[in-house]
């Protein structure tokens, strides 16, 4: 089965740093884009970063300029460096490849 699996979330205050990691099993990215989401309390899931197989990037207008997502195919991992959180950032980041989602990782912005 496979798996998908966030890491890296956790409590930072405005401002901060994170970098958020979606590993895969019994998987290879390949050729495919792999792209991270986030669900904020109470509202629907957005997009926020992908990466295609080429190393090209897309970013959610929110998070461009913050944001940076990477994928070091080695590892089969895909990375989100979140730069100068804001409050607005509050949320479950979830990896997704294809048709598959991880459960995500918390991550809480607060002073």
């Amino acid at each position: 089965q496979v798996q998908l699996v966030e890491s890296g979330g956790g409590l930072v205050q405005p401002g901060g740093t994170l970098r958020l990691s979606c590993a895969a099993s019994r998987i290879t990215f390949g050729i495919y884009p792999v792209a991270w989401y986030r669900q904020a309390p109470g509202k629907q899931r957005e997009f926020v970063a992908r990466i295609n197989s080429d190393g090209s990037t897309t970013y959610a207008d929110s998070v461009k300029g913050r944001f940076t997502i990477s994928r070091d195919n080695d590892k089969n991992t895909v990375y989100l460096q979140m730069n100068n959180l804001n409050l607005e950032d509050t949320a479950l980041y979830i990896c997704n490849f294809v048709v598959h989602w991880g459960q995500g990782t918390r991550v809480t912005v607060s002073s």
